[in-house]
Protein backbone atom coordinates (compact mmCIF):
# COMPACT_ATOMS: atom_id res chain seq x y z
CA UNK A 1 0.00 0.00 0.00
CA UNK A 2 1.31 2.83 -0.66
CA UNK A 3 1.70 6.48 1.59
CA UNK A 4 -0.88 8.09 -0.23
CA UNK A 5 -3.66 5.07 -0.04
CA UNK A 6 -1.96 4.83 3.63
CA UNK A 7 -3.26 8.29 4.60
CA UNK A 8 -6.48 7.55 2.56
CA UNK A 9 -7.45 5.22 4.59
CA UNK A 10 -6.95 6.96 7.99
CA UNK A 11 -8.67 9.82 6.97
CA UNK A 12 -11.32 7.52 6.23
CA UNK A 13 -11.45 5.89 8.92
CA UNK A 14 -11.77 9.11 11.05
CA UNK A 15 -14.37 10.54 9.14
CA UNK A 16 -16.28 7.51 10.00
CA UNK A 17 -15.25 7.69 13.55
CA UNK A 18 -16.57 10.88 13.81
CA UNK A 19 -20.12 10.31 12.01
CA UNK A 20 -22.24 9.42 14.39
CA UNK A 21 -24.28 5.74 13.82
CA UNK A 22 -27.78 7.20 13.71
CA UNK A 23 -26.48 9.30 10.47
CA UNK A 24 -25.19 7.00 8.65
CA UNK A 25 -28.03 4.24 9.40
CA UNK A 26 -30.19 7.23 8.06
CA UNK A 27 -28.70 7.71 5.30
CA UNK A 28 -28.61 3.73 4.66
CA UNK A 29 -32.54 3.36 5.01
CA UNK A 30 -33.11 6.65 2.91
CA UNK A 31 -30.76 4.79 0.33
CA UNK A 32 -33.09 1.49 0.52
CA UNK A 33 -36.42 3.44 0.55
CA UNK A 34 -35.48 6.04 -2.32
CA UNK A 35 -34.31 3.46 -4.76
CA UNK A 36 -37.13 1.10 -4.50
CA UNK A 37 -39.94 3.78 -4.76
CA UNK A 38 -37.89 5.27 -8.02
CA UNK A 39 -37.41 1.78 -9.20
CA UNK A 40 -33.63 1.21 -10.23
CA UNK A 41 -33.20 -1.97 -8.89
CA UNK A 42 -35.18 -3.76 -11.57
CA UNK A 43 -33.42 -5.89 -14.04
CA UNK A 44 -35.50 -3.67 -16.63
CA UNK A 45 -35.01 -0.18 -15.35
CA UNK A 46 -38.13 1.68 -16.72
CA UNK A 47 -39.27 -1.23 -18.42
CA UNK A 48 -36.33 -1.01 -21.24
CA UNK A 49 -33.95 -3.65 -22.38
CA UNK A 50 -31.20 -1.51 -20.11
CA UNK A 51 -29.99 -1.89 -16.97
CA UNK A 52 -29.54 1.28 -14.74
CA UNK A 53 -25.89 1.57 -15.38
CA UNK A 54 -26.52 1.32 -19.12
CA UNK A 55 -29.09 3.54 -19.01
CA UNK A 56 -26.40 6.07 -16.89
CA UNK A 57 -24.10 5.88 -19.60
CA UNK A 58 -26.46 6.40 -22.58
CA UNK A 59 -27.56 9.54 -20.70
CA UNK A 60 -24.31 10.37 -20.08
CA UNK A 61 -23.08 9.96 -23.96
CA UNK A 62 -26.41 12.22 -24.90
CA UNK A 63 -25.45 14.75 -22.43
CA UNK A 64 -21.62 14.88 -23.81
CA UNK A 65 -22.57 14.65 -27.12
CA UNK A 66 -19.17 13.46 -27.65
CA UNK A 67 -16.92 11.82 -25.11
CA UNK A 68 -14.00 9.23 -25.01
CA UNK A 69 -14.36 5.67 -22.91
CA UNK A 70 -11.74 7.00 -20.37
CA UNK A 71 -13.52 10.25 -19.70
CA UNK A 72 -16.36 7.73 -18.80
CA UNK A 73 -15.02 5.41 -16.73
CA UNK A 74 -13.29 8.51 -14.40
CA UNK A 75 -16.62 10.42 -14.26
CA UNK A 76 -18.74 7.26 -13.57
CA UNK A 77 -16.50 5.18 -11.71
CA UNK A 78 -16.87 2.35 -14.07
CA UNK A 79 -14.33 -0.85 -14.17
CA UNK A 80 -12.61 -0.02 -17.71
CA UNK A 81 -13.62 -3.92 -18.79
CA UNK A 82 -17.08 -3.87 -17.97
CA UNK A 83 -17.76 -0.46 -19.79
CA UNK A 84 -15.74 -2.05 -22.64
CA UNK A 85 -18.22 -4.89 -22.93
CA UNK A 86 -20.78 -2.34 -22.69
CA UNK A 87 -19.90 -0.05 -25.19
CA UNK A 88 -19.04 -3.19 -27.74
CA UNK A 89 -22.83 -4.57 -27.22
CA UNK A 90 -23.84 -0.91 -28.08
CA UNK A 91 -21.96 -0.72 -31.10
CA UNK A 92 -23.21 -4.04 -32.36
CA UNK A 93 -26.83 -2.80 -32.09
CA UNK A 94 -26.15 0.22 -33.15
CA UNK A 95 -26.54 2.95 -30.66
CA UNK A 96 -22.74 4.45 -30.71
CA UNK A 97 -20.50 5.24 -33.10
CA UNK A 98 -16.82 5.72 -33.12
CA UNK A 99 -14.77 8.27 -34.83
CA UNK A 100 -10.62 9.07 -34.61
CA UNK A 101 -10.13 12.07 -31.44
CA UNK A 102 -8.35 14.88 -33.56
CA UNK A 103 -6.13 15.75 -30.62
CA UNK A 104 -5.19 12.15 -30.16
CA UNK A 105 -4.19 10.20 -33.26
CA UNK A 106 -4.95 6.81 -31.20
CA UNK A 107 -7.88 7.63 -28.97
CA UNK A 108 -11.52 7.01 -30.49
CA UNK A 109 -14.40 9.29 -29.93
CA UNK A 110 -18.08 7.92 -28.95
CA UNK A 111 -21.32 9.68 -29.67
CA UNK A 112 -24.67 8.45 -30.08
CA UNK A 113 -26.34 7.58 -33.24
CA UNK A 114 -29.83 8.71 -34.45
CA UNK A 115 -30.63 5.38 -32.81
CA UNK A 116 -29.20 5.75 -29.85
CA UNK A 117 -30.29 9.32 -29.65
CA UNK A 118 -34.01 8.01 -29.57
CA UNK A 119 -33.08 5.61 -27.10
CA UNK A 120 -31.69 8.31 -24.37
CA UNK A 121 -34.31 10.29 -24.97
CA UNK A 122 -36.56 7.58 -24.33
CA UNK A 123 -35.36 7.07 -21.97
CA UNK A 124 -35.45 10.16 -20.41
CA UNK A 125 -39.17 10.59 -21.03
CA UNK A 126 -39.89 7.35 -18.92
CA UNK A 127 -37.47 8.77 -16.02
CA UNK A 128 -39.99 11.92 -16.04
CA UNK A 129 -43.27 10.37 -16.20
CA UNK A 130 -42.10 7.59 -13.34
CA UNK A 131 -41.11 10.89 -11.02
CA UNK A 132 -44.29 12.26 -12.35
CA UNK A 133 -46.75 9.93 -11.19
CA UNK A 134 -44.15 9.45 -7.82
CA UNK A 135 -44.86 13.25 -7.27
CA UNK A 136 -48.76 13.58 -8.67
CA UNK A 137 -50.50 13.13 -5.10
CA UNK A 138 -48.51 15.38 -3.20
CA UNK A 139 -49.00 18.85 -2.52
CA UNK A 140 -47.26 21.31 -4.32
CA UNK A 141 -45.39 22.94 -1.20
CA UNK A 142 -44.48 19.16 -0.26
CA UNK A 143 -43.32 18.92 -3.57
CA UNK A 144 -41.11 22.15 -3.49
CA UNK A 145 -39.96 21.04 -0.10
CA UNK A 146 -38.72 17.44 -1.59
CA UNK A 147 -36.87 19.86 -4.19
CA UNK A 148 -35.40 21.70 -2.13
CA UNK A 149 -33.98 19.54 0.63
CA UNK A 150 -32.51 17.46 -2.58
CA UNK A 151 -30.89 20.36 -3.52
CA UNK A 152 -29.29 20.85 -0.32
CA UNK A 153 -28.31 17.24 -0.06
CA UNK A 154 -26.60 17.66 -3.42
CA UNK A 155 -25.09 20.62 -2.27
CA UNK A 156 -23.71 19.04 0.84
CA UNK A 157 -22.20 16.28 0.04
CA UNK A 158 -20.80 17.12 -3.11
CA UNK A 159 -19.18 19.99 -1.09
CA UNK A 160 -19.92 22.76 -3.27
CA UNK A 161 -20.67 26.32 -3.07
CA UNK A 162 -23.29 28.60 -4.62
CA UNK A 163 -24.78 31.40 -4.04
CA UNK A 164 -28.02 31.57 -1.87
CA UNK A 165 -31.69 31.38 -3.78
CA UNK A 166 -32.91 34.81 -3.42
CA UNK A 167 -35.22 35.82 -1.14
CA UNK A 168 -38.67 37.07 -2.35
CA UNK A 169 -42.08 38.35 -0.90
CA UNK A 170 -45.63 37.05 -1.68
CA UNK A 171 -48.82 37.04 -0.47
CA UNK A 172 -50.01 34.30 1.57
CA UNK A 173 -52.23 31.38 0.07
CA UNK A 174 -53.43 27.94 1.30
CA UNK A 175 -51.50 26.18 3.70
CA UNK A 176 -49.15 29.00 4.89
CA UNK A 177 -50.68 29.76 8.35
CA UNK A 178 -49.61 26.29 9.28
CA UNK A 179 -46.12 27.33 8.63
CA UNK A 180 -46.86 30.35 10.04
CA UNK A 181 -47.77 29.14 13.39
CA UNK A 182 -45.02 26.19 13.65
CA UNK A 183 -42.28 28.25 12.96
CA UNK A 184 -43.17 31.07 15.61
CA UNK A 185 -44.13 28.99 18.29
CA UNK A 186 -40.61 26.75 17.50
CA UNK A 187 -38.85 29.95 17.23
CA UNK A 188 -40.03 31.51 20.67
CA UNK A 189 -40.41 28.48 22.38
CA UNK A 190 -36.39 27.86 21.87
CA UNK A 191 -35.24 31.47 21.99
CA UNK A 192 -37.10 32.76 25.32
CA UNK A 193 -38.36 29.74 26.58
CA UNK A 194 -42.39 30.39 25.56
CA UNK A 195 -45.09 28.17 26.42
CA UNK A 196 -47.56 26.76 24.44
CA UNK A 197 -49.58 29.71 25.39
CA UNK A 198 -48.06 31.76 22.72
CA UNK A 199 -48.32 29.01 19.97
CA UNK A 200 -52.28 29.76 20.75
CA UNK A 201 -52.05 33.06 20.36
CA UNK A 202 -50.31 32.78 17.19
CA UNK A 203 -53.41 30.42 15.94
CA UNK A 204 -56.34 32.66 16.85
CA UNK A 205 -54.23 35.27 15.48
CA UNK A 206 -53.97 33.33 12.27
CA UNK A 207 -57.57 31.83 11.70
CA UNK A 208 -59.16 35.39 12.16
CA UNK A 209 -56.84 36.34 9.52
CA UNK A 210 -58.32 33.52 7.47
CA UNK A 211 -61.94 33.86 8.41
CA UNK A 212 -62.51 37.67 8.60
CA UNK A 213 -59.75 38.51 5.60
CA UNK A 214 -60.37 41.40 3.21
CA UNK A 215 -58.19 41.77 0.58
CA UNK A 216 -58.49 45.52 0.18
CA UNK A 217 -57.95 46.28 3.92
CA UNK A 218 -55.57 43.45 5.39
CA UNK A 219 -52.86 41.84 4.35
CA UNK A 220 -50.06 38.99 4.76
CA UNK A 221 -46.71 38.38 3.47
CA UNK A 222 -44.97 35.28 3.16
CA UNK A 223 -41.05 35.54 2.59
CA UNK A 224 -39.30 32.74 1.02
CA UNK A 225 -36.00 31.39 -1.12
CA UNK A 226 -36.33 28.49 -3.23
CA UNK A 227 -39.77 27.16 -1.69
CA UNK A 228 -38.54 27.27 2.05
CA UNK A 229 -40.81 29.47 4.19
CA UNK A 230 -38.29 32.14 5.68
CA UNK A 231 -40.65 34.51 7.99
CA UNK A 232 -43.82 36.35 7.29
CA UNK A 233 -45.90 39.73 8.84
CA UNK A 234 -49.29 40.83 8.89
CA UNK A 235 -51.51 44.10 8.72
CA UNK A 236 -55.15 43.62 9.64
CA UNK A 237 -57.79 46.06 10.77
CA UNK A 238 -57.58 47.78 13.93
CA UNK A 239 -60.12 48.48 17.14
CA UNK A 240 -60.97 52.28 15.66
CA UNK A 241 -61.37 53.44 12.37
CA UNK A 242 -58.50 54.68 10.22
CA UNK A 243 -56.32 52.49 12.56
CA UNK A 244 -54.04 49.08 11.31
CA UNK A 245 -52.49 46.73 13.28
CA UNK A 246 -48.97 45.15 12.33
CA UNK A 247 -48.90 41.88 13.82
CA UNK A 248 -46.61 38.61 13.85
CA UNK A 249 -43.18 40.31 12.35
CA UNK A 250 -41.03 36.61 12.07
CA UNK A 251 -37.93 36.22 10.58
CA UNK A 252 -36.61 32.65 10.39
CA UNK A 253 -32.69 32.42 11.83
CA UNK A 254 -31.35 31.55 8.26
CA UNK A 255 -32.50 35.23 7.17
CA UNK A 256 -31.56 37.10 9.78
CA UNK A 257 -29.04 39.78 9.03
CA UNK A 258 -29.85 40.50 5.48
CA UNK A 259 -32.07 42.80 5.90
CA UNK A 260 -35.37 40.73 5.75
CA UNK A 261 -37.16 42.26 8.80
CA UNK A 262 -37.10 45.67 7.23
CA UNK A 263 -37.98 44.52 3.73
CA UNK A 264 -41.54 42.99 5.57
CA UNK A 265 -41.76 45.97 7.56
CA UNK A 266 -41.77 48.37 4.35
CA UNK A 267 -44.33 46.12 2.56
CA UNK A 268 -46.62 46.65 6.16
CA UNK A 269 -46.14 50.19 5.68
CA UNK A 270 -46.43 50.93 1.86
CA UNK A 271 -49.72 48.88 2.05
CA UNK A 272 -51.05 50.57 5.09
CA UNK A 273 -50.95 54.03 3.51
CA UNK A 274 -51.89 52.65 0.11
CA UNK A 275 -55.37 51.22 2.01
CA UNK A 276 -55.81 54.90 3.55
CA UNK A 277 -55.17 54.33 7.38
CA UNK A 278 -53.63 57.11 9.34
CA UNK A 279 -52.17 55.05 12.19
CA UNK A 280 -50.05 52.17 12.53
CA UNK A 281 -49.93 50.27 15.40
CA UNK A 282 -48.46 47.13 17.12
CA UNK A 283 -47.74 45.62 20.13
CA UNK A 284 -44.33 43.72 20.95
CA UNK A 285 -42.46 42.72 24.61
CA UNK A 286 -38.96 44.60 25.12
CA UNK A 287 -36.86 41.50 24.79
CA UNK A 288 -37.55 41.31 21.14
CA UNK A 289 -35.25 43.92 20.56
CA UNK A 290 -34.02 43.38 16.61
CA UNK A 291 -37.92 43.83 16.10
CA UNK A 292 -37.60 47.16 18.31
CA UNK A 293 -34.78 48.25 16.16
CA UNK A 294 -36.72 47.99 12.84
CA UNK A 295 -40.01 49.93 14.79
CA UNK A 296 -37.84 52.68 15.74
CA UNK A 297 -35.86 52.98 12.11
CA UNK A 298 -39.28 52.87 10.28
CA UNK A 299 -40.30 55.89 12.58
CA UNK A 300 -42.61 53.72 15.13
CA UNK A 301 -42.55 55.71 18.23
CA UNK A 302 -43.51 53.84 21.83
CA UNK A 303 -46.13 54.81 23.62
CA UNK A 304 -47.15 52.88 26.41
CA UNK A 305 -45.58 50.21 28.40
CA UNK A 306 -47.28 47.39 30.88
CA UNK A 307 -45.88 44.53 32.66
CA UNK A 308 -47.80 41.12 32.10
CA UNK A 309 -47.35 37.50 32.66
CA UNK A 310 -48.00 35.31 29.68
CA UNK A 311 -46.69 32.58 28.03
CA UNK A 312 -44.93 31.10 30.97
CA UNK A 313 -43.05 34.28 31.50
CA UNK A 314 -43.00 37.93 33.50
CA UNK A 315 -42.93 40.01 30.52
CA UNK A 316 -43.33 43.73 29.59
CA UNK A 317 -45.44 44.68 26.77
CA UNK A 318 -45.27 47.56 24.43
CA UNK A 319 -47.49 49.48 21.85
CA UNK A 320 -45.56 51.14 19.58
CA UNK A 321 -47.52 53.16 16.91
CA UNK A 322 -46.64 55.28 13.33
CA UNK A 323 -48.51 58.51 12.09
CA UNK A 324 -49.06 57.42 8.58
CA UNK A 325 -50.35 61.59 7.74
CA UNK A 326 -46.65 62.24 8.73
CA UNK A 327 -44.78 63.90 5.63
CA UNK A 328 -41.70 61.41 7.00
CA UNK A 329 -43.63 58.30 7.37
CA UNK A 330 -42.72 55.11 5.48
CA UNK A 331 -40.11 56.44 4.38
CA UNK A 332 -38.16 53.37 2.61
CA UNK A 333 -35.74 51.48 4.90
CA UNK A 334 -32.77 50.45 3.29
CA UNK A 335 -33.02 46.60 3.30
Amino acid sequence: MSPQESSHRALSHAAFAETGHDEIEAIRAFNRFYTNRIGVLDRAFMDTPYTLTEARVIYELAAQGTTSASRLTEELSLDPAYLSRMLKSFGDTGLIETTKDPADGRGRLLQLTPRGRDVAADLAERSRQRIAALLEPIAKQQRRDISAAMASVQLLLSGGKSAPAPITIRPHRIGDMGMVIASQAIAYTETYGWNGEYEALVAEICAAFIRNFDPARERCWIAESDGTFLGSIFLVKGGSEGTAKLRLLHVDSAARGQGLGTRLVNECISFAKGAGYRRLELWTNDILVSARRIYVAAGFTLEKEEAHHSFGKDLTGQIWALDLTASTCGNALPA
